[in-house]
């Protein structure tokens, strides 16, 4: 192995370990000493790669925006449901993601921690938000897709954190958050025609 092959081996492993804590312990616990260390090295070798914090929090959520949208491309599959179907799925691969990994979730969400627009992880993350931009404009053609879908994806964000936190559950007496997900599509798309 030469010494490009071994950089990229650490620097795929500090990926790595930064992606199985933020699974399994959560955002709060992602620092550069505790991923060096659980990454078997010293607490500054990381820095070789990842010469800030937010560098190398920007590469964990990029996988977990990659991780994402694979879910995505493979619900939606040939594109061949209705737009408001693909949007239903849609949602509920957000939540479901939402859900099940909620430190790679928060993690991705915190552009105050993330460093976005240099590290590459807009182009990962807004390829998301551009389907569900198209979907809204075919299902809505006469509203501004944008600021439709935004309204939507901030309205999915609040029922995953709200979710999350046994909130809704609590409100609304629900234990499925299907019928959530309903409402919300009914209340930016309009009521699906049954």
């Amino acid at each position: 192995m030469n010494e490009n092959e071994a950089d990229t081996g650490l620097r795929t492993r500090l990926i790595e370990v930064g992606v199985d804590l933020v699974t399994t312990e959560g955002a709060q616990v992602l620092t550069l000493r505790e991923i060096a260390r659980r990454a078997g090295v010293s607490h500054g070798a990381p820095r070789r790669y990842f010469p800030t914090h937010l560098e190398l929090l920007s590469a964990i959520a990029r996988r977990g925006f990659a991780d994402l949208g694979a879910r995505a491309t493979e619900a939606l599959g040939d594109g061949g449901a209705s737009p408001r179907a693909q949007l239903t799925t849609l949602g509920r691969v957000y939540l479901d993601f939402a859900f099940t990994q909620p430190g790679m979730y928060e993690l991705m969400f915190r552009h105050d921690l993330l460093e976005s627009g240099k590290l590459g992880l807009r182009e990962t993350s807004l390829p998301l938000f551009g389907v569900l931009v198209d979907l809204v404009g075919r299902a809505r053609p006469e509203a501004d897709a944008a600021l439709v879908a935004g309204a939507l994806w901030a309205n999915l964000h609040g029922i995953a954190q709200l979710w999350g936190w046994g909130s809704l559950q609590l409100a609304t007496g629900t234990t499925d958050f299907v019928p959530l997900l309903d409402a919300a599509l009914d209340a930016h798309l309009g009521p699906e025609e049954r």
